[in-house]
């Protein structure tokens, strides 16, 4: 497979078929002359988080081999490649943020992490490969990383002959990930006779249903996200006009500059959603424009560099004042969000967040004269007529990914309990479309979602994202006061 193993059709070497050929003189001149450094490398204070999450992930698979990927750098357009963002498992069970590695976790729990080393002096792929330090920058040598994360490490080249050796049987596979893993250990069965998910489905779950409950260490990646993101809103509302209209791509960008200084960069992309946009919830053209009388919402999330992300909605008023229709919308999504919040508890169910937020927008839409039904009518499940104002679902699990946990089984997911240790987003939203006839002229294009991220602990649920104000007298006068700070720098 080493002969085979390129990317994207690239040799794996690291050249390029445009790269010159060199002569000797040059050549000869380059492999001299150059002093050997070593990184300056201390165990990191969270390497025993992650032994313990290798541990427990064994522990689940007693006696078999687990092969986790963390992924490739993906090309962007010809010769060019997006920022590699490390696999979020992999990077959940090692801490290591760089591309094309492995782990390998054996039975009883030990470990080897795969992995491309320095580019040394030796050959000239230090000088010549895409992969070299002249052109990437200095990676760590094996002992460096090993010192870091706490982790035996092997270099790259000798993961074919690892994973050659592995019994099907007994190995089991994070899959879409690294196509060379995957085409390399053979996938043993699909799915079980009794149609439940095949061994390598079952890795993936297990991993999911391991994220479910964050460590401190976890927990305080998810408040500085959070605190940044807070940091970000501040310098979107201090580089929004109240007076005219500004493109909701500057908006993006002010918040991208603080994401990329204050952490790794922004957890998804940003929605900036001006008037009628703040309608559409997946809305990242971010082509549109602001207006002075429009809400603006926005749902941005700064991911910090352990890759933690946090998730964070607000509507602001352009202008800086609620219309009464608009704070009326607004009171009410506030109150379903207090709702929701309010249930953030173990032992509660998933779902009874998102229906004590639900009844309280059915109870809203019933006050506007918008339900046929009653609020009982609309809640039952055969019914359900509400959602067509509020659409999504009010909650998902965060985390390492901003969806966190998603291949975790549904009975300890959205159809299981709270526990404690759990953290996820509460964002119920009423969404009015421009087109819709079915509700008074003056309320089409109103959009409105608010969203924090909640931590579920014994004593009540605790708001991560609470440096930025929910209710709409609050959100006027935070307003008012980030405008008259005035613009500033990421510092």
């Amino acid at each position: 497979m080493a002969e085979e193993r390129t990317r994207q059709g690239k040799p794996a070497d690291g050249t390029e078929s445009h790269d010159p050929d060199f002569p000797e003189a040059f050549l000869s001149f380059m492999r001299q002359g150059w002093r050997d450094t070593e990184l300056p490398v201390a165990p990191r204070p969270e390497a025993p988080n992650h032994a313990k999450r290798r541990a427990a992930l064994a522990e689940a698979f007693p006696g078999e081999t687990l092969v986790i990927p963390t992924g490739n750098e993906k090309v962007r357009a010809n010769d060019t490649e997006h920022r590699f963002r490390p696999g979020s498992d992999f990077a959940y069970l090692t801490g290591d943020l760089e591309p094309d590695s492995v782990l390998v976790l054996r039975p009883g729990g030990e470990s080897t992490l795969f992995m491309r080393p320095r580019s040394s002096r030796v050959t000239d792929e230090f000088f010549r490969s895409r992969h070299g330090e002249l052109w990437v920058g200095r990676r760590p040598t094996l002992r460096e990383k090993s010192t870091e994360l706490g982790l035996p490490t092997a270099d790259l080249s000798e993961l074919d002959a690892t994973l050659a050796e592995l019994a099907p049987g007994r190995t089991r596979v994070l899959r879409g990930f690294d196509a060379r893993v995957d085409a390399a250990v053979r996938q043993y069965d699909g799915a079980r006779a009794d149609g439940q998910p095949g061994r390598d489905r079952e890795l993936a779950i297990a991993i999911a249903e391991l994220k479910l409950v964050k460590d401190e260490w976890e927990i305080a990646q998810l408040q500085e996200a959070c605190d940044a993101t807070v940091r970000g809103f501040e310098d979107v509302a201090r580089a929004l006009p109240a007076d005219r209209g500004v493109s909701e791509r500057l908006l993006e960008g002010v918040f991208a500059l603080r994401a990329r200084h204050d952490g790794n960069d922004v957890g998804y992309g940003s929605i900036v959603g001006a008037g009628e946009h703040a309608t559409v919830l997946h809305w990242v053209h971010n082509h549109g424009a602001t207006r002075p009388g429009d809400l603006l919402l926005m749902d941005m999330g700064v991911e910090n560099r352990n890759l933690y992300t946090a998730d964070v909605t607000r509507v602001l008023p352009v202008d800086g004042r609620f219309t009464p229709l608009q704070r009326q919308v607004y009171d009410a999504v506030y109150a379903a969000q207090q709702a929701g919040i309010e249930m953030c508890r173990p032992g509660v169910a998933f779902r009874d967040v998102h229906l004590a937020s639900m009844r309280v927008l059915a109870e809203a839409l019933k006050d506007l004269g918008l339900l046929p039904v009653s609020v009982d009518e609309a809640m039952d499940p055969a019914s359900t007529v509400y959602r067509r104002w509020t659409l999504h679902g009010t909650s998902h699990m965060l985390g390492i990914d901003v969806h966190d946990c998603a291949n975790a089984r549904k009975e300890n997911y959205r159809e299981g309990p709270l526990g404690e240790g759990y953290v996820l987003t509460v964002e119920p939203g009423l969404y009015f479309q421009p087109e819709d006839e079915m509700v008074p002229e003056e309320l089409r294009g109103i959009g409105v979602r608010i969203e924090d991220d909640i931590l579920v602990t014994a004593d009540g649920p605790v708001n991560l994202s609470a440096g930025l104000p929910r209710r709409s007298d609050e959100v006027e006068t935070w307003l008012a006061e980030q405008r008259e700070a005035g613009p500033r720098l990421p510092g």
